[in-house]
């Protein structure tokens, strides 16, 4: 009985919570992989993309009612949306609503910051009267029921909650860091700092902000309203909003944990090269970190219709094979070896080729004779016979993208290959 009354007690919370993901960044760390698309909007795991993990979480934690704010080069992301999440009933008050910078209220400019993308969607939220807001950012990998997380705000009587996990101090520096006192209680707020405050039982961490801010809807009226008009703002939840408000207003922690172990959960920021290889070849391994076999927290997406994947010729030095590697629908290896590695839909692999450590986007065609290692090919390339990739640095320093961590990126520009249009 008592978890019953608990379900229904954050069932409630869900639904009257509106949700708005920040998609419209560009991840410039990325390098050329968002030259033509939004960060969020970048493949991931063989099938889906960025943005299908915070959307998915909505769904599987009971908020139907989403925003999604787009801006840089959001073509494709408004695309996949339309295309894989139009599946919610409006009679039903369920949605996800597209929102580019529309230049409402008195900003008649693109969003100049998260704060603002919210901001100026303050009348939509408005019409839809919401108790609560969550703002997710949409350029994550991770799991979260977002539902404990609403529960936890609401039982602690807060203004605001901000979800946080600890991570490596060396890498906090990419991060919102904060401290808290033993209750919880948010005490201090730096987005990005030089110098990490480390946590208090580990100096070699910090406790780093997800992205992930709720808020009681009518204090974050007050807090967007009252931040439009400071000039000297930047217009930032992490750089204005948090640090402002933490000294008179009840800012509240949530500390992302796995429901299993209360361990520190799967989370990850894939915005490095290096880190979206990382996160997409952890996948491959044999019992994955983040698990994208679970039926009880499915993760959805825009499901084009293609065949199996097929492994064709089985003569010595010329058999279709794939080992300790995700193959996703419309693959065809023909008489070609890959090794740990992930191959998104409709990639060919033709005879005689070999690929190690690489990550394939969709709608890549691989000669034959070619040896691609530690690479992410990016969608729509067109690799020739007899390409070689990833065993000469310095040859391949003089046509791609390479990482701090040696993996090496190739798109179709690099290539002479020109797919996308340019007015």
């Amino acid at each position: 009985m008592h978890v019953e009354k608990k379900s229904r007690f954050v069932s409630r919370l869900t639904r009257d919570t509106l949700a708005l993901i920040l998609a419209g960044g560009r991840g410039s760390r990325l390098g050329p992989l968002v030259d033509w698309r939004a960060k969020p909007a970048v493949p991931f795991g063989g099938k889906f993309r960025i943005v299908d993990f915070p959307l998915s979480n909505c769904l599987n934690s009971g908020i139907n009612r989403v925003g999604v704010t787009t801006q840089y080069k959001a073509h494709s992301l408004i695309r996949h949306i339309q295309r894989g999440w139009g599946f919610l009933r409006g009679e039903f008050g369920e949605f996800i609503e597209l929102l580019p910078a529309q230049q409402r209220l008195d900003k008649p400019m693109w969003y100049s910051g998260t704060a603002d993308s919210v901001y100026q969607n303050l009348d939509i939220i408005r019409s839809h009267e919401p108790e609560y807001v969550l703002i997710l950012a949409g350029d994550h990998i991770y799991k979260m029921d977002y539902g404990t997380m609403i529960a936890h705000h609401v039982n602690h009587k807060a203004d605001m909650t901000v979800g946080c996990i600890e991570v490596q101090r060396d890498l906090a520096k990419s991060f919102g860091v904060m401290s808290v006192d033993e209750c919880g209680w948010v005490t201090q707020f730096q987005e990005k700092p030089s110098h990490p405050e480390p946590l208090p039982n580990d100096p070699n961490q910090s406790l780093a902000s997800m992205g992930i801010y709720l808020f009681n809807w009518s204090f974050l009226s007050e807090q967007l309203i009252e931040d439009a008009k400071n000039a000297d703002s930047s217009h930032d939840f992490g750089r204005d909003i948090i640090p402002r408000i933490i000294q008179s207003h009840r800012v509240m922690s949530y500390p992302f944990r796995d429901p299993v172990t209360n361990k520190r959960a799967y989370w990850r920021d894939v915005g490095t090269l290096d880190s979206f290889w990382e996160a997409n070849m952890e996948l491959v391994a044999v019992e994955p970190e983040l698990n994208l076999y679970d039926k009880e927290w499915p993760i959805w997406t825009y499901q084009e219709q293609l065949p199996s994947a097929k492994f064709i010729f089985d003569d010595d030095g010329r058999r279709g094979m794939a080992i300790d590697t995700m193959v996703s629908g419309g693959c065809i290896i023909s008489g070609a070896v890959v090794k740990h590695s992930l191959l998104f839909s409709n990639v060919r692999v033709n005879d005689f080729s070999h690929v190690q450590d690489s990550v394939i986007l969709p709608d890549v065609t691989i000669g034959k004779n070619c040896r691609l290692h530690k690479t992410v090919i990016d969608k729509g390339c067109r690799i020739a016979d007899g390409t070689v990739i990833g065993e000469n640095r310095e040859e391949d320093a003089k046509r791609f993208y390479i990482s701090p961590k040696g993996v090496v990126l190739v798109t179709p520009d690099m290539l002479g290959q020109r797919i996308h249009s340019v007015l």
